[in-house]
């Protein structure tokens, strides 16, 4: 004598199950990168007096909302700078003092940002996630 599982019975229990999968495979993100000595109250005020708002949006700063370069919303959750540097705090502050020195003939232009300027825009940028 044969018990076969009707296929409707099958798919009933067997469905949640293979859904539930992929969540598995998830892992937790990594902690945002953090500048532990920057000030990001200080940061916010230099973005908006470096002017970087006229390419970039970005959340808090006001009149921060250009289009020429990347939005900066929820930077601190993202991977890379500028595509090429991983995210993390000595990164940023190379990119944000030296844009065109990390690569040549990028759009982002040398602003003059000293390094204690770029250390809070940094802090600042990584409390965006």
């Amino acid at each position: 004598m044969s018990h076969r599982i009707p296929a409707r019975w099958f798919l009933l229990v067997t469905a949640p199950l293979l859904l539930a999968l992929p969540a598995c495979a998830r892992t937790s993100a990594p902690p945002p990168p953090e500048v532990r000595t920057g000030r990001p109250d200080r940061g916010a005020t230099l973005i908006a007096r470096y002017g970087c708002g006229s390419c970039h949006t970005i959340p808090g700063v006001d009149r921060a909302n250009g289009l020429v370069g990347p939005p900066l919303t929820r930077f601190g959750s993202r991977s890379y700078v500028a595509g090429k540097l991983t995210n993390n705090a000595d990164n940023l502050q190379h990119w944000i003092t030296d844009p065109q020195g990390v690569e040549p003939g990028n759009a982002m232009p040398d602003l003059g940002v000293s390094p204690i300027d770029a250390q809070d825009i940094a802090a600042y940028l990584y409390t965006l996630d």
